[in-house]
């Protein structure tokens, strides 16, 4: 099972509601995956800083120091935001690594949800409408988003087991399937230096998909690799810091469909996720092909979108 939404907004005059639209996409696909959720946000860079987003069991106590650890290790420019299980700190990028450093040395246990200049990662047990609650995600702006309801098969519900995952820098991935040669895999990402948090399959392809783009592909390019390298079923939605990608295995055994408007590209599991849209009424909608790479990016040409 598992729902996967995802929405890439070209229209700028959408950016105010991407939480919101999200959020509603999301809770719609809850009885798909009633264990956990996630939604990963990209919003506007700012030159020279960056977004460390972490999770902690105990907040109240976990949470009390963070500020101060925080500008010890990056100055009295960082910020933390502190959204229930979650907090953001804002800080030079080139502090980031030292206060990862500091912040997994701490006794109290933080995990790491992601990293870069745009991207910020909620995610937790529990149904999409509590999640999206918990964190206020319906207020949030930004450029596009992914997220994911979760019906664990194959691993607890835990919170580092929901999605999305997040193994590189403004990158993540969210995942409907199953892997079959993903242990081979996490090997061999693991020997080139990639660090694991999960025994999830899915953890396992955003790795996959980090790997090709440091060797210097864009997300299209890393996708069509994954199609010789990913044994079996799979759709992926995935972002990067300007872009949004999909991919679905050969076979193409899980649902998915999306819609492409002169404001947005959406993706759902099932189009009930998408009917919500502005103008879906007058959108191109369509089933995605197997094996067959779709890949936005707004930085190709000033903003806007192209597919693969």
């Amino acid at each position: 099972m598992c729902g996967i939404v995802g929405l890439f907004l070209k229209d700028r005059a959408l950016e105010d509601r991407l939480g919101a639209l999200l959020s509603d996409m999301l809770v719609t696909m809850t009885d798909r995956g009633p264990d956990s959720a996630g939604i990963a946000i990209y919003g506007d860079a700012v030159a020279g800083r960056s977004k460390v987003t972490f999770q902690a069991d105990a907040p109240s106590t976990a949470f009390a120091d963070l500020e101060a650890l925080a500008r010890k290790v990056a100055g009295e420019s960082a910020s933390v935001r502190i959204k229930d299980t979650h907090a953001v700190v804002e800080l030079a990028t080139s502090a980031v690594d030292a206060l990862r450093d500091a912040l997994q040395a701490a006794p109290q246990g933080f995990r790491i949800m992601s990293t870069g200049e745009t991207i910020e990662i909620y995610k937790e047990t529990g149904l999409p409408k509590e999640v999206v609650s918990r964190f206020d995600i319906r207020t949030m702006r930004g450029t596009h988003g992914i997220g994911h309801t979760r019906m664990a098969t194959e691993s607890a519900v835990t919170t580092l087991g929901a999605h999305p995952f997040s193994t590189g820098p403004d990158q993540c991935l969210v995942h409907n399937g199953s892997l079959s040669n993903h242990n081979n895999l996490r090997r061999e990402l693991s020997r080139a230096g990639i660090r694991f948090e999960t025994e999830n399959d899915s953890e396992v392809a955003a790795a996959y998909l980090t790997a090709r783009m440091k060797e210097g592909r864009n997300l299209g390019e890393a996708l069509e690799a994954g199609l010789a390298d990913l044994d079996g079923f799979f759709t992926f939605v995935v972002g990067t810091r300007t872009g949004f990608g999909v991919l679905r295995d050969p076979i193409a055994c899980k649902p998915a469909v999306m819609a492409e408007t002169r404001q947005y590209v959406a993706f759902g599991s099932e189009y009930r996720a998408l009917v919500g849209l502005p103008g879906i009424d007058d959108a191109r909608v369509w089933e995605p092909e197997p094996a067959s790479v779709y890949f936005w990016d707004r930085s190709a040409a000033a903003g806007s979108a192209l597919a693969a």
